[in-house]
């Protein structure tokens, strides 16, 4: 199990910095409440971004974006919502969710890759 620790960050730090070199400036990474975690937090421009991180390294358990579901998504919008009352003393804050995927070396970046759920 550690080694996929490792691996996964490894990949979020990959993820981070191709990102920054993007332009969007890293506010927060593994960011973790009692609602779940997330992976990254930036900010584009003035939009918050919050960002989910998947790598897989082969095609047996499908492709890497596929693993950010649905269940998976409502975790996220939940986390966004604690962190946007917790930072910003509101929700009224443009945001969106993106998604890094890696199969195998192929990185993947899905901008606004799913909308908000409860």
């Amino acid at each position: 199990m550690q080694n996929k620790r490792k691996q996964g960050a490894l990949y979020e730090r990959y993820a981070a910095e191709y990102l920054e070199r993007q332009g969007l400036e890293i506010l927060e990474e593994n960011y973790r409440c009692r609602m779940g975690e997330v992976d990254l937090i930036a900010r584009d421009g003035s939009c918050l971004v919050f960002i989910e991180v998947k790598y897989r390294s082969g095609r047996t358990d499908g492709f890497a974006a596929e693993a950010v579901n649905l269940r998976k998504q409502k975790v996220i919008g939940k986390v966004a919502a604690y962190y946007l009352m917790t930072h910003f003393d509101t929700v009224d804050v443009q945001c969106r969710f993106d998604v890094v995927a890696f199969d195998g070396k192929t990185m993947h970046w899905y901008r606004n890759a799913f909308s908000y759920s409860e």
